[in-house]
């Protein structure tokens, strides 16, 4: 019985069974190897931005320590959430407020529009040699790198 004539007949049923003989499964390309090649991948892509997230928190601290030797005792730590790393600013060992967002796959900074979401609209990639370079030569502890406006020039 072909599709046509099931259609016709008005039931699923028939209608399933002819899809099934006309699936052919020698047009799967993916194999378990491509899967776990796939996963090793991204794997090394997420630990890679953790990795310089680490580094922005730790050019962070030398941005605030070079411009307040003696001032308060600053942070930056690194909190993972379900979609973001939060790079959070700390005070005496506490956290105070979110100075960026990064997200975990794709190592895109976002300015925080609050302490519990990014602002709209991607500021670097940490992936990308040329902008990470940029970040951690330029940061500084305030955040105004993360403006639009702010001097980096793709």
């Amino acid at each position: 019985m072909d599709a046509l004539h099931s259609v016709h007949r008005g039931t699923q049923r028939h209608l399933y069974a002819s899809t099934i003989r006309s699936y052919d499964s020698n047009h799967m390309t993916a194999t378990f190897q491509d899967y776990v090649a796939q996963k090793d991948a991204q794997n090394t892509i997420q630990i890679n931005v953790t990795k310089y997230s680490l580094m922005l928190c730790d050019a962070l601290q030398a941005s605030y320590q070079r411009q307040h030797p003696n001032g308060r005792n600053y942070s930056y730590a690194l909190i993972s959430g379900r979609k973001y790393h939060k790079v959070m600013q700390c005070i005496n060992g506490e956290t105070e407020s979110v100075h960026a967002f990064i997200d975990r796959k794709s190592g895109e900074v976002y300015k925080p529009a609050s302490i519990k979401a990014p602002a709209k609209g991607v500021r670097f990639n940490l992936l990308i040699v040329k902008e990470r370079e940029f970040v951690l030569e330029k940061c500084d502890w305030a955040g105004g790198y993360l403006y639009r406006n702010a001097y980096y020039t793709a």
